[in-house]
């Protein structure tokens, strides 16, 4: 890893990783209280996470800017963070 930076250590990608969580956690929150199922939260937040940094990524490009697939990366790094964080702090159903 000679010469390479922790991807977190940009600023660009930290706000990715922070738009990640947001929108991760709202797909978490909104597939659980729609099924009451951690699993399936879990996913659809990671994937709301995903297809958030993809669209970004997209609108960037149609705009004149770089595709750049490590902002996808940071952006779902946040998301995976948020969803698995989130049922640690969850009650437990009985």
């Amino acid at each position: 890893m000679s010469g390479q930076s922790f991807i977190l250590q940009e600023h660009d990608k930290q706000l990715h990783f922070a738009a990640g969580r947001m929108a991760g956690a709202f797909g978490y929150y909104w597939s659980y209280h729609k099924q009451q199922n951690k699993t399936k939260a879990i996913i659809t937040g990671i994937c709301t996470s995903l297809l958030a940094g993809v669209a970004k990524e997209v609108y960037d490009n149609s705009q004149g800017g770089i595709f750049d697939k490590r902002d996808i990366l940071a952006t779902g790094m946040g998301g995976v963070f948020v969803t698995f964080t989130i049922p640690l702090f969850q009650k437990k159903n009985r």
